[in-house]
């Protein structure tokens, strides 16, 4: 199918389970090699008897260059082929794998992370372009997405059940080969399933943008992880995001439709609210996978298997919930499930502060529980609020940029609310700190999306 000469811009995917297939498959392998890593931090620390700063780099370096350079890979898959870069990403996303289970030292795994980040960043834009190019009835794409959005879920419940299997019998340098069949397998079924298409609307690529936004993501967080340490150059390195941006923003509105970020596209409440609550939904989300595992590893209430299975109702309750989102959204429409999914997930943060150091692990694992069915109500009409909301020659560009901000959320999550729970002292108290403030932090992305997609008289 994939053989042919490429299809016209906007064309419509012929054979569409097949395509979504390989799709869904892609996004398993990006998210559950989040999921895993979020459990392996103690274990990888352990062995290379690394500190806490690099532990938060070890997630945080592939989050980084993911949201980062996702701004590039939404374009390059309008101007170059959405086929093309999904199949790219999938092939560095599958060797940098390769590179995290080989690593001899920390900084190694730290900069194949960032490799994997690389990889996830040409991947998911293109493949959300995919769905938008090739299911154009909004019913439909309702649909892939929520199915898209599903295999997030599915990704977390087998990641750290999986995860903590293979750490417990093999290792935590396990859980990275055992991504590298499944990255193989998506490189060989794309050329045969997937479509080609592009539009490239003599856009072209923004060097000058792309460092901008590359200092400003990155100063942000190396402001949060110093701020345990050195506050000097936390303010530094937070003063130096900000004049990044500054700039960015400029330069941004000088390339005015060429832009590698449009700025007009900001000017639709829709869209700004759906980037806002996006970012909101994964401050706290990242800050969870982040921090719990670590906690009941470090305070010796569960092992890696124990916690492996212990967030596993999160996990499943995101699986149960997210392909009814796409009905929800038809029914209620999209800000319902966009702002109240993000208020549910910070319902559960605060279940889990309000128990934390309890006897019984049933409250948390209520927490997890109503996060998880927050993130399969929001995802998937996130995804759709912020892409819908774009012509279709837009569409990489704005699922980058859709991806970008839940990618910036978890990024800062991590750094921030890791930095918080170690000021706090780590442990159980730690733990309560952060997860007060990633609940604070939600409710607000949550009210504030919710007044600016309120309807127009």
């Amino acid at each position: 199918m994939g053989r042919g000469r490429p299809a016209i811009a906007g064309g419509v995917t012929r054979h569409r389970w097949p395509a979504l297939l390989t799709l869904c498959l892609a996004v398993l392998i990006a998210q559950v090699d989040t999921a895993v890593v979020n459990l392996a931090v103690r274990p990888i620390g352990q062995y290379f008897s690394a500190g806490a700063a690099a532990l938060q780099w070890t997630v945080d370096s592939y989050n980084l260059v993911y949201a980062v350079l996702l701004l590039s890979g939404g374009l390059l898959a309008d101007l170059h082929g959405r086929r093309r870069i999904f199949v790219t990403g999938a092939a560095i996303f599958t060797a940098a794998s390769l590179g995290c289970a080989l690593a001899p030292t920390i900084a190694v795994l730290v900069a194949a992370r960032a490799v994997a980040g690389l990889g996830a960043a040409l991947l998911l834009p293109a493949s959300l372009a995919i769905i938008r190019v090739g299911w154009p009835d909004d019913r439909d794409r309702a649909r892939a997405l929520g199915l898209w959005a599903a295999c997030n879920g599915l990704a977390l419940a087998i990641g750290p059940t999986l995860g903590g299997v293979l750490m417990r019998w093999a290792g935590w340098r396990s859980i990275f080969f055992v991504v590298v069949p499944a990255g193989a397998a998506t490189i060989a079924l794309a050329p045969r399933t997937l479509d080609e298409s592009s539009d490239p609307q003599g856009r072209h690529g923004d060097a000058a943008g792309q460092v901008l936004g590359a200092i400003a993501l990155g100063a942000l967080a190396c402001a949060a992880v110093a701020l345990h340490d050195d506050a000097r150059l936390a303010g530094i390195a937070f003063a130096a995001a900000l004049l990044a941006l500054i700039v960015f923003i400029r330069t941004e509105a000088a390339h005015g439709a060429a832009a590698m970020v449009p700025l007009d596209l900001f000017r639709a409440p829709v869209f700004t609210a759906a980037m806002m609550a996006t970012t909101g939904m994964t401050f706290g989300m990242y800050g969870v996978l982040f921090l719990l595992p670590l906690t009941w590893q470090g305070t010796q209430r569960l092992d890696v298997l124990g916690a492996g299975i212990a967030l596993m109702p999160m996990a499943l309750m995101f699986v149960l919930s997210s392909p009814f989102s796409g009905a929800l959204t038809r029914r209620l429409g999209p800000r319902p499930l966009c702002c109240g999914g993000v208020a549910v997930i910070a319902a559960g943060l605060l279940t889990i502060a309000g128990t934390a150091g309890m006897p019984s692990l049933l409250p948390a694992l209520l927490g997890l529980t109503l996060t998880g069915l927050g993130m399969g109500l929001a995802t998937g009409p996130l995804m759709g609020l912020a892409v819908g909301a774009v012509a279709a020659a837009r569409a990489g560009t704005a699922s980058a940029l859709i991806n970008v901000a839940r990618m910036s959320g978890a990024t800062i999550g991590v750094a921030l609310l890791g930095t918080l729970h170690g000021l706090a002292g780590g442990g159980t108290a730690g733990l309560r700190l952060a997860m007060l403030l990633g609940a604070a932090v939600q409710l607000a992305c949550a009210a504030t999306a919710w007044v600016a997609t309120r309807p127009r008289p």
